[in-house]
């Protein structure tokens, strides 16, 4: 097959996803001759079939979940249904506004895109193969790496899209499910789990270790149990599943609980959310000898580099937290460090502080949080000092119908500096960026304190909790 004659870039960004398109963007401000390649569409999973896809639906199921609940404002609302196809094409026309507006971008920042897989064929070389089989070679001075990753199936049960659903089937699901099955309670299965619970499913969500959304908080996790509970969700924690089986009519399960007791039951539906694994086949990356870790993520130094001269990496296909907003960030490191090896010294890219990135979890009740847990803290050595605010002490929380959550500060007992906050109610995925400033520009307690908030607003509580790490709470 012909092989077409090579296009010669600053950089090539090899995934449009929110960390290469973002990278790509930053190149071209920077002066670049930049490219980006997509095999699928820009945007990638995040803008397609992920992070804003997934809030469209989870807008629709708030807002059936408050029409169902008109009566506690003082409203009537009778014979409340869902259209469930309806949800979904909201959703995809969500998607497909947001693809165009990455489409205009490249246009106006002048980045040629090359449609198709790209594969690293040699240092600075990279071939793109398009839909049709014709390949083409282009050349870049500096690649990025930005392929992100995809779900990992359940060993032995791979997704088929009808009874075995991954997030991206659970996107465009092909019927309502009536009992559904959730095995792993990280955000992306507690997002479809409080999703499909909302819109009137039976669910039970499966995880092995013994909270839900362990990576947080334990507080916030045992909140989180609770409220879901309340909703009529099954909850069981250190759990597992035995034997799982797929057909026609549904799914087979035997789930071990934490007594060690095992139960078969029936779903319609199951969604597997058990993690991600990196999208590296295919890529190249053995060609030029690019090193991953044992799990097979790409290693990378402070400013996103390889190990190999010209290549780095950034996003899902390196380490954690695999979060699109870490992607973008690590998107302007990445773009801002390449600009400055080829002679920019105007630029001066920051490396970025993994403690300082928030985590979001739009399930009902919201979840967000940045920095240490206080376990995490007290792990690490630090003397605390610990502030919990609830929202029931809060007038706007109250007035809004919503009072039902806390917000937690850790701070280190001997500086006054932020190590963590955590936060479960009603829009706290908004709130949290106050502290995520804090922490970033090193503010310490007095500052908050200092702070003057809003009211009436639901961001009081974050004052009040930090006042209440010092035993200063005004409201509770």
């Amino acid at each position: 097959m012909e092989l077409l004659l090579a296009d010669t870039y600053d950089l090539i960004v090899l995934g449009s996803g929110p960390g290469g398109y973002v990278a790509a963007i930053r190149g071209a401000q920077l002066g670049l001759k930049t490219a980006i390649v997509e095999r699928e569409l820009l945007g990638g999973i995040c803008l397609n079939w992920g992070c804003i896809p997934t809030k469209a639906l989870l807008r629709s199921a708030e807002i059936f979940h408050y029409m169902q609940h008109a009566k506690d404002y003082g409203l009537a609302a009778e014979k409340i249904t869902a259209d469930l196809e309806a949800v979904v094409k909201r959703s995809r026309g969500v998607a497909k506004q947001l693809n165009q507006g990455v489409t205009h971008l490249m246009k106006k920042n002048k980045i040629a895109v090359h449609m198709g897989t790209g594969a690293l064929t040699a240092p600075g070389k990279l071939t793109v193969t398009d839909a049709d089989g014709k390949k083409s070679e282009i050349e870049g001075k500096h690649i990025i790496v930005a392929t992100g990753a995809r779900a990992r199936d359940l060993p032995g049960l791979p997704a088929d899209g009808k009874r075995v659903w991954t997030y991206r089937h659970a996107m465009t699901p092909p019927e309502m499910p009536t009992k559904l099955l959730v095995i792993g309670s990280g955000a992306i299965g507690i997002e479809f789990a409080s999703f499909y619970n909302d819109m009137g499913a039976d669910v039970t969500v499966v995880e092995m270790m013994d909270r839900i959304v362990p990576v947080e908080d334990a507080d916030i996790s045992a909140h989180l149990e609770k409220a879901l509970k309340k909703q009529g969700m099954t909850i069981l924690t250190k759990a597992s599943i035995e034997t799982i089986e797929a057909n026609a009519g549904g799914v087979k399960a035997s789930i071990k609980d934490k007594d060690g007791k095992v139960t078969a039951s029936e779903f319609s539906h199951v969604i597997v959310a058990i993690g991600i694994v990196p999208n590296t086949q295919g890529v190249g990356l053995d060609t030029l000898g690019i090193e991953m870790d044992q799990r097979g993520f790409l290693k990378t130094d402070p400013m996103c580099r390889t190990n190999v001269p010209g290549v780095s990496a950034i996003g899902d296909i390196t380490a954690p937290p695999w979060l699109a907003h870490k992607a973008s960030h690590e998107g302007v490191i990445a773009a801002e460090a390449v600009a400055q090896a080829l002679g920019n010294k105007d630029v001066h890219p920051h490396a970025m502080d993994p403690r300082n990135i928030p985590g979001c979890t739009y399930c009902h009740p919201q979840i967000a949080s940045v920095g240490l847990t206080e376990a995490k803290a007290k792990e690490a050595g630090y003397e605390v000092k610990v502030g919990n605010f609830p929202f029931i002490g809060n007038g706007k929380a109250i007035a809004l119908g919503e009072p039902e959550g806390f917000v937690k500060t850790v701070f280190d007992a001997k500086t006054g500096e932020l190590l963590g906050a955590h936060m479960i109610g009603a829009e706290v995925t908004e709130l949290i960026q106050g502290y995520t400033i804090g922490k970033t520009a090193e503010l310490i307690e007095q500052d908050f304190m200092q702070t003057v908030f809003p009211h009436p607003t639901i961001s009081e509580t974050m004052h009040e909790s930090v006042l209440g790490a010092y035993g200063r709470a005004l409201h509770i």
